[in-house]
């Protein structure tokens, strides 16, 4: 085995990449409007007590800036049939939010539906990590949704389905 000291994005990246993970949308109401960005740097279990959540975001985002602003971010962990959904509210151009259909709370959290879970939060911390940002989240409520709509997995640059392996 020998390791190579070649830490050029485009090399990172790919190697980043073979580490599977979850997608999750972030989104809220703000004045008015939808906003969201999509992190597949989303991990739970940072801390159960209280309950915290954390994800990273590029120092250029253009759409955290705002939806940090609202009182609450509704965080969907996205389902299988959302390779679409992702790519949508990813996009820079357009309306990020046409054809969805979208649930919200009074305090402005907005919700994917079919997503595998739903997690209610605000803004606990932020945390300078280089090029990024690593965001805290407190989560207030949740809701589990059933199997129908398994995680959308992120590996190697490809939206992945998780599969049951078939037992003979």
């Amino acid at each position: 085995m020998s390791l190579h000291d070649d830490l050029q994005p485009d090399t990172l990246r790919k190697a980043f990449g073979r580490f599977p993970s979850g997608i999750a949308a972030l989104c809220a109401i703000v004045d008015g409007a939808p906003q969201g960005i999509v992190a597949s740097s989303f991990t739970v279990g940072v801390s159960m007590d209280p309950p915290l959540v954390m994800f990273a975001v590029q120092n250029t985002s253009r759409t955290w800036p705002i939806v940090r602003t609202a009182e609450r971010i509704g965080v969907s962990v996205l389902g299988t049939g959302h390779d679409g959904v992702c790519r949508q509210i990813a996009s820079k151009t357009g309306d990020r939010f046409a054809g969805l259909e979208l649930h919200s709370t009074d305090g402005g959290a907005l919700f994917l539906e079919e997503a595998a879970l739903w997690l209610d939060c605000s803004v606990e911390n932020e945390v300078p990590a280089g090029d990024h940002h690593v965001v805290l989240l407190r989560v207030h409520a949740l809701t589990t949704h059933d199997e129908a709509h398994e995680p959308l997995v992120f590996h190697g640059s490809a939206f992945r389905r998780l599969e049951q392996p078939a037992f003979v």
